[in-house]
């Protein structure tokens, strides 16, 4: 979703002046999801906030609908209402960008504890493997459910795994007992574009421009070292005011420019 939207930014403004034989911004961006809502571990109104938002920059949203097949030419998609059977639709596009997720490190695979289905260990609350005591296991590698759902993949619970798991590996050398995780959720956001974010923090649902400015603190925030934050901070000002993005790729050049750069 993030990806669509910022896609949608690219071509709509940044690179709307750019081009003198083609149009960037009628590029045609549609944003294909399985389930029945974007973003689906967000509140109902934050859901609607974001698709609203992405629609605003022109994106299309098709939820219910299923990726069955991508070729050179498109994808096929498989779609349909409620109660009614799936019906196959055809997008045609040169570029497909799959955000699925991940499988996890093969080096689980080498345990030979039970994995779940993207290949994670189901730890113990210790962050240990079952069986296992001396080893841990944390972030992408670590399938941890705590009060019956799956911690999400991200930095954050990675981060505070990371540290538990070095206390516990202290706690053992000292022969003491381990202690179990638990996750403290200090909130969760998406950014969809140009002053357009959706956040739970500390239990409140922002949207909107609220929740962007929220979203930029909090990245800049989690940076480390001086130098970092105020170069990123220059860097998303620039961007803000000029509706420019710094970094601008040429691909697919001729032979004949190829030629004619290496001679001058």
């Amino acid at each position: 979703m993030e990806l669509a939207g910022a896609l949608a930014e690219i071509a709509r403004q940044s690179l709307a002046q750019d081009f003198r034989s083609i149009r960037p911004e009628s590029a045609r961006i549609v944003l294909v999801e399985g389930g029945a809502h974007v973003l689906p571990p967000f509140p109902d109104r934050l859901r609607d906030a974001a698709r609203r938002d992405l629609e605003r920059l022109g994106v299309e949203v098709r939820t219910g609908a299923v990726v069955t097949d991508v070729d050179e030419d498109g994808v096929t998609v498989s779609a349909g209402p409620a109660g009614a059977g799936p019906t196959l639709q055809r997008i045609s596009t040169q570029t497909v960008l799959w955000a699925a997720g991940v499988a996890a490190s093969p080096l689980a695979k080498s345990l030979g504890v039970p994995l779940d289905r993207a290949g994670r260990v189901t730890a113990e609350p210790t962050l240990s493997v079952p069986g296992y005591p001396a080893i841990f296991v944390v972030g992408d590698i670590c399938a941890f459910v705590q009060d019956g759902k799956p911690l999400p993949g991200v930095a954050q619970v990675a981060m505070q795994q990371g540290r538990h798991a070095a206390r516990n590996i202290l706690r053992a050398i000292e022969r003491r007992p381990l202690e179990p995780f638990r996750y403290k959720d200090y909130g969760t956001m998406a950014t969809i574009g140009r002053g357009a974010a959706v956040g739970e923090i500390f239990g409140l649902k922002v949207s909107g421009f609220l929740a962007w400015l929220f979203w930029i603190f909090l990245h800049i925030f989690w940076l480390i070292g001086f130098r970092n934050r105020i170069v990123v901070m220059t860097e998303w000002a620039f961007a803000f005011l000029t509706f420019q993005r710094r970094v601008r790729l040429i691909t697919g050049e001729s032979a004949a420019f190829g030629r004619a750069r290496a001679r001058l």
